[in-house]
């Protein structure tokens, strides 16, 4: 892998999403970065490609800001669609960011959060299976577990990405940049 960095604010990074095993799952081909530092990156973007496994294609609905931590095992994109926020959280590595791109492992399991706040854990068939096929080992999923309960904690918190004052800050942030072309 080459040189790991930290992503500047206003570049334009892509986002690849790897399986267990080093397969390619998912590119995203263009995020702006609104923050990034050695912990935390926060990004925006809106009708951006995306190229899944297969190679098929399609385009983001609506804009969204996307939230990576190097600490924790999960990303959060928070898309704003005209019924309020709606939260897709991905349980995954860390970040890395390296010169081609912004990158994660995705481990299947994720958390979807309504705008009134109700959210549910999905996909724990794939993960299962998964977890069997790629053998994830059992500190991988001890840290999963954990992290999933750490997620549902800051849902219910309103902590993190999960905060109003977040959702408004970086939602104007976007805007102003995206305005700025």
């Amino acid at each position: 892998m080459k040189q790991e960095s930290i992503p500047k604010e206003g570049s334009k990074v892509k986002i690849q999403s790897y399986k267990h095993d080093g397969s390619i799952h998912r590119v995203w081909s263009e995020t702006t970065i609104l923050k990034g530092t050695n912990h935390v990156v926060i990004g925006g973007n809106n009708r951006t490609l995306v190229t899944e496994s297969d190679g098929r294609t399609w385009i983001t609905r609506e804009p969204a800001i996307v939230y990576f931590h190097s600490e924790y095992w999960f990303n959060v994109i928070c898309m704003f669609r005209e019924d309020g926020v709606y939260y897709y959280c991905n349980l995954s590595s860390p970040f890395v960011h390296d010169q081609e791109a912004l990158k994660y492992i995705d481990y299947d399991l994720d958390i979807k959060v309504y705008p009134d706040g109700n959210y549910h854990l999905l996909d724990e068939d794939e993960y299962k299976l998964h977890k069997e096929r790629m053998k994830y080992s059992a500190d991988i999923d001890l840290i999963l577990r954990r992290n999933v309960d750490i997620l549902q904690s800051w849902i219910e918190q309103k902590k993190g990405p999960f905060a109003p004052d977040f959702i408004n800050v970086w939602h104007q942030r976007f805007n102003r940049v995206v305005n700025k072309k």
